[in-house]
């Protein structure tokens, strides 16, 4: 039930998105699991993939929207920046645009510019090019309804692979597939008023605020991955 919940809030500001951009196309929206087969230290908030499904009535198919459970613990305001990040990905499928590079992975300045028309603050991340989002000034009034509906929705969100929680009854809790046993995660569905505490992959930690951490993915300087709860 909380899982339906989320994908048609998710549903939803997706079309409001269209309403505002004719050029997004429809797509089959999907929530999973974004920190299963990459390394640790990585999330995936999201993707969007060209023609991934088949309908009986639709042979050309339909484009994927991708977004990672994990990513739901950022609040309402990240998950929008998310869905505005695969936005421009989608307007440039549209229009025939090549926005990125190296197995899309690179962001090229013409994605720069399409996150920047869909109402996103584009930052360089090396070694990815373009790639940092976080929602332009106005955004967030623009978008007042649908933050609304993300909020009332993300209710829960999905624990990293690498961030197991314990065994509340007192056992030994999961074990990965390296044989470790899980580690507790932090925090609730809610962020805590004294911030986040974040560790890179090389096992740096710092301290954020909610806001800061919910602005969009901080990256460590050193090993390039994603400082995460």
């Amino acid at each position: 039930m909380e899982a339906s919940r989320m994908v048609e809030a998710l549903e939803q500001v997706w079309a409001g998105i269209q309403r505002r951009h004719p050029d997004v196309p429809a797509v089959v929206v999907t929530l999973g699991a974004g920190s299963v087969g990459v390394p640790a230290g990585y999330l995936k908030l999201g993707h969007f993939a060209e023609r991934r499904w088949v309908a009986t009535d639709d042979p050309a198919g339909m484009s994927e929207l991708f977004v990672g459970g994990e990513g739901l613990a950022r609040g309402a305001a990240s998950v929008l920046a998310t869905l505005l990040h695969e936005a421009a990905h989608g307007i440039a499928h549209v229009r025939r645009i090549d926005d990125t590079s190296r197995q899309g992975r690179y962001h090229n300045a013409k994605y720069k510019a399409l996150g920047e028309e869909v109402g996103l603050t584009i930052t360089q991340t090396p070694p990815i090019g373009w790639s940092g989002t976080a929602l332009a000034p106005g955004t967030t009034d623009e978008y007042v309804d649908e933050l609304e509906t993300l909020d009332r929705a993300l209710v829960t969100y999905r624990h990293s692979e690498h961030e197991v929680p314990a065994d509340p009854a007192g056992g030994d809790g999961d074990e990965d597939e390296t044989g470790a046993a899980g580690v507790p995660a932090a925090g609730g569905g809610r962020p805590p008023k004294n911030g986040y505490s974040l560790t890179c992959g090389c096992k740096r930690r710092i301290r954020a605020s909610a806001a800061v951490a919910e602005a969009g993915p901080i990256l460590c300087g050193l090993c390039q991955t994603e400082f995460t709860r």
